[in-house]
């Protein structure tokens, strides 16, 4: 089912289903940011990422020494939730444990996802709970896809993303099956990427030293411009379909990330994954400001 949220700026659509965007629109000329999911590239326009970012090893992971099984970025973006409170300009949803769950992820969670607009600003929080009694190991993520060139009309070669830091970094050399290698490349230097397909016809780019929290989509042709700011978030994501001509681009705050095709070793072992105390909670947040 799909919620809409509404201010004097923007006109912003979620559903039930992954507690996921669907649409944010700029209310004075209607321009859409959000990529709307055709399935032609690729179905999802913003998928939450939970209890896994990314891909495991042959699907699978263990936890005290017990094999599981969880499909490419976890539960959370192929599961219903419940609408726990709505807003004219604001929404919350929860995700909790079942046994159907148990038997893919062995801890008793809730997950809440809340949006709220501000202005011209969508401010998206989380919330994991360990329900549990033993404490709980996890990695969470967003995935959105954001109409890249924004305005109609133009080329990718138009764009560009702007950090709020100058960089110089390395990002990290893929293996086959969309896992991680312990080699890097060069991939950043200052504070402006230029895009192209060309960048991302080896897939994801991914880092994890980022100096900037803020990166914006911007076009050397138009004003229009979108930015996400996630203070905190350990691990960046940028991603294109990698055959090239997709109009959309994702960028992409993780706590965590895919497995490294090496890696056979326990769940609380894996690089970058959060460790949770029963009874606490975990939270962040991230927003998401059209300019």
């Amino acid at each position: 089912m799909l919620y809409s949220l509404e201010n004097a700026d923007l006109l912003v659509q979620v559903r039930d289903h992954g507690a996921e965007l669907r649409s944010i629109k700029e209310r004075a000329d209607e321009t859409e940011y959000l990529w709307r999911g055709d399935p032609t590239w690729w179905k999802y326009s913003a998928p939450l990422l939970f209890p896994i970012v990314g891909k495991l090893v042959d699907g699978k992971y263990r936890v005290d020494g017990k094999t599981y099984e969880l499909p490419a970025h976890g539960l959370a973006r192929i599961s219903d939730f419940t609408l726990v409170e709505q807003k004219k300009d604001a929404i919350r949803f929860a995700l909790g444990w079942t046994e159907e769950t148990l038997a893919k992820y062995p801890w008793k969670f809730r997950l809440e996802v809340s949006y709220v607009l501000k202005g011209r600003s969508i401010c998206v929080t989380w919330d994991v709970q360990n329900e549990d009694t033993t404490e709980m190991v996890f990695s969470i993520g967003a995935h959105p896809a954001f109409r890249c060139p924004i305005a109609y009309g133009e080329k990718i070669e138009d764009c560009y993303i702007q950090f709020n830091r100058s960089e110089d970094t390395e990002c990290y050399k893929l293996a086959p099956g969309v896992l991680f290698s312990h080699e890097k490349e060069p991939s950043l230097k200052g504070d402006k990427l230029p895009l192209s397909d060309a960048f991302f016809a080896g897939g994801v780019r991914a880092y994890d030293d980022l100096k900037s929290d803020a990166l914006t989509i911007r076009s050397t042709k138009s004003a229009k411009s979108l930015t996400i700011s996630a203070p905190g978030f350990p691990y960046w994501g940028l991603w294109m379909p990698e055959k090239g001509g997709a109009p959309f681009l994702c960028l992409e705050p993780w706590y965590g990330h895919a497995d490294f095709a090496d890696f056979d070793g326990e769940f609380a072992d894996k690089p970058g994954t959060q460790k949770l105390a029963s009874g606490k909670t975990f939270h962040t947040e991230y927003t998401i400001t059209i300019g």
